[in-house]
């Protein structure tokens, strides 16, 4: 031991852990595990002194300290499992631990300390076999392990485990002893957590003793019915600390069944019997169990399965296949899922004796023969799509199984179906099903066959029997599915139709069995249903998905002919479709074509994008020249298609020279614009102009930095060459032209979807004609100039600058055009709150300012009201989100918690306004500008001034409802009352203000204005019901006398939740029985 201060130091922190009085907590005795561990890891003690000074603590007669102490030695072991130590002192204290296995008193600490002893690793001082066999001997002759409590059953079944996996020499040599001790452990056991490692163990002990092992033959029956009466799990355990999934468990079990061969005997009957169980989950768990044991038993053991295997699995398809024809549960798929898995693992083992099985069963067989009759019932669709799977699965396999299918079926099923079409047939002839499903299934099944063994090296199985039988009725094949796509009045035949002969062109390059003329034919087929066929809704979508897979997959096979057919009869002919008008297709159906077909890849959207722009640049030119309707519906439509289809895929591909496509499509539109000098106003005009200015919104946020300074010049250059921005007077009113009012619009959404570090040129100038547009009533460019504020740098000396000349422009201009300029100083104020600008307190106040009149603006101009109004909606455009500008997608600063600073910035100032006012109608206009603060400020932060708010928000309800123009107003701040009801803390806020809140729903109970306004003050209601009954009692009679107009209210819903209110309300005095 140390000097005599560490020593003294050891001592007392042996006494503190062994130490059981309540003097003692158990952080202070882990403390002091820690502080000893520590001076053993610094070797400022050693282990074999500690053991020393321990000694009286290790053997006393006092059975507490003594059980103390040997934890304390045994914890400390599993903290030192990194150090070294010497062989004669591990071997000592396993012999230790070993001998105290016998003592019950001291059993907790023997057992950690045998466990951490087996666990440690040669190059740090390990136990000996001998050692092993000493702990294994003990453990067998002392221990009775499920009397043991769960955490010591825990450490023994770890003991076991680490016994079989470091020292599997010494278990072997104890032959049957060790194996009859583990199945007497395992016996019982009902802990999920122990059950976890028993599980392992039975495998592990499999895995050890060879199948021809005698000692585990003799108890193999044993030990499965231990384990076979632990399935299927059934996990009812409380969840814990240390929870143990019902999946864990499961998988657990199932790895041990599948362990040895030596369980078949007594896994397969026990399985086989709980797959006919009426209890879905039992079902799925049997067919997980059954999958992994064919797997892991051999084929000869297996063999005298197969016909029960066989009989189970069919019953459990056609049953499984008919419950879910009829909807009768979630859980059908998976059970037929699991099967399929099982079917084709006995086949893929199996010398064929399974599949012998299945082309000689007899129901398949009456199946197929059932597609002769004319009269075929839903239970014969019903078996039709189950042996459809089967006849998949078995098809699918392998090569073998897939020309035996094919030998047995498929000349029957294509003869049959081309027997049904050349009768007088009605197309929706019910005896086709069973021969077009069937058919289907077996070429996805060889179509699975071909796969590829390198990305550019695909396996032809060319010299196999199904090949060359699909190779000579392929002809035959595809004319049945061709004439059944095209006449058929069934969707379901007519898809299945598609996808068979999607199945046939999708086949790889130079498979002989479709030769290049099918796949053209099939092409041309599919091109004639997109044309001609548009109506049909149904037919018309899975067509063009089949176009576009087969695209997919030709482009993967790299096989130049078909690559160049396909490029000749579907991406050329879609392209010339769009520019054409000789197609009766309707356009917008042209351009969803053009746009999925595009979508292949790079090189196809490259070339339909040019043929896009070209027919958008002609519709727009069309309708600016001559007003042409039908030009701007092709327009608004391919514009519409660019922004949602083309833009988004160009940004998700990873070409290089994808990132000049969004800059030459916004730079094809200025060169437009800019070339039209005649532009014809029309009802269209609205239309098309918001559409354009959201396609050259997503354009200008695709592009680079780079390539946004060249759009940006150009659309500069064109807007200065119009006269109406040449002139220099800020404020003078002008009458835009329709062109002049394309290039604003347009150079607006230039300027909203620049990023922040685009560099802006002439800002000045830009300034001038931005609020130019503004003053005029130009309201993007007030969305421009917010954007522009917002993404400015701060290091731009021209910011501030900016920033206080439109602040003065705007708040100076004359009233009769106050309110464009209030718009202007709203959207400038979001961008500059959005990016948590100081400036913006300067505008706040502004519209404060307007909303408290003095002298000069007496209340009753009609003007100063509007001025008032607009005020009071800058708030609403300050906080609330825009999809039009000022959001993620269009590149905008955003700060966090930006309106939870402006809330607490306005709401003192508005709410001692709202108090102190006189008028009516500033008061009115107060409250409507608090609704918009409080109703797009996050609830959390309204929650925390709810005591407050609430008074407010009941007095602007009341106020605010008697104006039907407030209806979306008094909709959003009634949600957001109802947010802070059902809030566990709201519910406390609100029952100071009872009696307010209640008055108030009941008159909005009849509000006639807004249906959702009237639902949601009832469910209100009905949350006001559940607060103490001495606050909301009085008001019941009145609460269910307005309950009864909303009985008879028009709409369902409003009646539904008065029902469901006045139940609550009506039920209230019960309480008082509780109470």
């Amino acid at each position: 031991m140390a000097d005599s201060t560490t020593r003294n130091s050891c001592i007392h922190h042996i006494e503190t852990y062994v130490d059981s009085s309540s003097s003692k907590s158990p952080a202070q005795q882990d403390a002091s595990l820690d502080a000893i561990a520590k001076l053993l890891m610094n070797d400022i003690i050693t282990l074999e002194s500690l053991v020393i000074e321990m000694d009286m603590y290790l053997t006393t007669t006092d059975n507490i300290i003594r059980a103390r102490g040997i934890l304390l030695l045994a914890e400390l072991l599993t903290r030192l499992s990194s150090k070294t130590l010497e062989n004669k002192t591990v071997h000592s204290l396993i012999i230790f631990f070993a001998n105290n296995l016998s003592d019950w008193r001291v059993l907790r600490g023997a057992l950690v300390g045998c466990l951490a002893l087996l666990r440690r690793k040669i190059d740090t001082g390990a136990i000996n076999g001998d050692d092993a066999s000493a702990v294994a001997k003990s453990f067998m002759h002392n221990l009775q392990v499920q009397s043991l409590g769960q955490h010591d059953r825990k450490l023994c079944f770890e003991i076991l485990e680490c016994l079989i996996v470091r020292y599997p020499d010494s278990v072997l040599a104890m032959g049957d002893d060790f194996v009859y001790v583990i199945c007497e452990s395992i016996d019982d056991e009902k802990d999920p957590q122990c059950l976890l490692i028993t599980f392992h163990l039975v495998e592990m002990l499999a895995r050890l003793y060879p199948e021809s092992s005698t000692s585990l033959t003799s108890y193999a029956e044993d030990l499965f019915n231990i384990l076979g009466s632990y399935f299927p799990i059934h996990f009812t355990h409380p969840k814990g600390e240390y929870d143990v999934k019902r999946e864990e468990l499961s998988k657990a079990l199932m790895l041990a069944f599948a362990s040895t061969p030596l369980f078949e005997p007594f896994s397969i009957p026990l399985l086989l019997e709980k797959l006919s169980s009426s209890l879905p989950s039992a079902k799925i768990e049997s067919l997980k169990y059954l999958s992994c044991c064919t797997v892991k038993y051999s084929p000869n053991r297996m063999l005298k399965h197969l016909d029960s295997l066989w009989a189970s699995l069919k019953d459990t398809i056609f049953t499984a296949t008919s419950s879910l024809t009829n909807d009768a549960g979630p859980q059908d798929d998976k059970i037929i899922d699991e099967a399929l898995v099982l079917l084709q693992k006995l086949i893929q083992q199996d010398d064929g004796s399974f599949l012998n099985l299945i082309l000689n069963d007899e129901d398949i067989s009456m199946t197929l023969k059932s597609y002769l009759s004319d009269d075929i019932t839903v239970t014969d669709k019903q078996r039709s799509k189950a042996v459809g799977r089967i006849l998949y699965v078995a098809a699918a396999a392998s090569n073998r199984s897939c020309n035996a299918i094919f030998q047995r079926f498929f000349p029957g099923l294509v003869t049959g179906l081309e027997s049904i079409l050349q009768e007088k047939y009605d197309a929706s002839d019910s005896r086709m099903f069973g021969n077009l499903f069937i058919c289907v299934e077996l070429l996805a099944a060889c179509r699975s066959l071909v796969k590829p063994v390198k990305p550019t090296l695909i396996s032809y199985p060319e010299n196999e029997i199904w090949c060359s039988m699909l190779h000579s009725l392929c002809s035959s094949l595809t004319s049945s599915l061709t004439k059944i796509m095209k006449e058929s009045t069934r969707d379901i035949y007519a898809q299945s139709a598609v996808r068979g002969l999607q199945i046939l062109a999708s086949f790889p390059g130079s498979f002989v069995a479709v030769s290049k003329s099918t796949f053209e034919n099939i092409l041309q087929e599919f091109i004639s249903i997109i044309i001609l066929k548009f109506n049909n809704s149904s037919l018309w979508g899975s067509v063009l998905h089949a176009l576009v897979e087969i695209g997919s997959l030709t482009e993967k096979s790299n096989f130049y002919e078909k690559v160049s057919s396909f490029d000749v009869i579907v991406v050329d002919r879609m392209m010339g479709m769009l520019s054409s008008d000789d197609f009766g297709i309707p356009f917008s159906l042209k351009v969803e074509a053009v746009s999925k077909i595009g979508m292949i890849n790079l090189k196809y959207m490259v070339k339909i994008v040019q043929e896009m722009n070209t027919v958008i640049s002609t519709s727009l030119h069309k309708y600016w020249v001559n007003g042409n309707t039908d030009s701007a519906e092709h327009a608004i439509i391919l514009l519409k298609s660019y922004a949602d289809n083309v833009l988004p895929w160009f940004q998700n591909t990873e070409e290089s020279n994808s990132n000049d496509v969004p800059m030459q499509f916004v730079l094809k539109i200025w060169v437009e614009v800019e070339k039209s000098t005649i532009f014809v106003d029309n009802i269209k005009e609205k239309k098309l102009l918001e559409t354009t200015m959201d396609a050259m919104k997503h354009g200008v946020a695709s592009c680079s930095v780079d390539n946004q300074s060249l759009i940006l010049d150009k659309a500069f250059d064109v807007l200065s060459s119009s006269t109406a921005f040449q002139d220099d007077e800020w404020s003078k009113s002008v009458d835009f032209s329709c062109r002049d009012e394309w290039i604003i619009s347009l150079f607006d959404s230039v300027i909203i979807a620049l990023h922040p570090k685009t560099h802006l040129k002439n800002n000045e100038q830009l300034l001038k004609i931005l609020i130019k547009a503004l003053l005029n009533g130009h309201v993007p460019s007030a969305h421009a100039l917010g954007s522009l504020f917002n993404k400015m740098s701060l290091k731009d000396t021209n910011l501030e600058e900016g920033i206080d000349i439109t602040f003065t422009r705007l708040s100076n201009v004359d009233n009769l055009r106050n309110v464009n300029a209030i718009v202007g100083l709203s959207w400038m104020g979001k961008g500059l709150i959005m990016r948590g600008h100081e400036k913006v307190k300067d505008v706040i106040k502004f519209f404060l300012n307007r909303l408290i009149p003095n002298g000069d603006n007496p209340i009753s101009n009609g003007d100063y009201q509007d001025v008032m109004k607009a005020a009071a909606d800058s708030f609403s455009i300050i906080m609330s989100d825009s999809e039009l500008c000022l959001n993620k997608r269009l590149h905008a600063t955003v700060k966090l918690l930006y309106k939870q600073r402006l809330f607490n910035m306005v709401m003192p100032i508005l709410q001692e306004s709202i108090v102190k006012s006189n008028s009516p109608i500033t008061r009115s206009m107060l409250h409507r500008a608090l609704a918009h603060v409080i109703s797009n400020t996050p609830l959390s932060a309204i929650m925390g001034e709810a005591n407050k708010l609430i008074p407010l928000m009941v007095d602007g309800l009341t106020i605010l409802s008697e104006d039907v123009q407030n209806r979306d107003i008094v909709y959003n701040l009634l949600l957001v009352l109802s947010g802070i009801l059902t809030d566990k803390n709201g519910q406390e806020t609100v029952v100071e203000d009872a009696y307010g809140i209640i008055k108030c729903l009941n008159k909005l109970v009849s509000y006639s204005h807004m249906m959702l306004v009237r639902e949601t003050a009832i469910q209100c209601l009905t949350i006001m019901s559940e607060l103490p009954y001495t606050r909301v009692y009085p008001f019941r009679p009145k609460v269910l006398q307005a309950l009864l107009r909303a009985l008879d209210d028009p709409k369902r819903s409003v009646r539904q939740e008065a029902v469901k209110c006045r139940q609550a309300w009506a039920s209230i005095s019960s309480r008082s029985l509780q109470i």
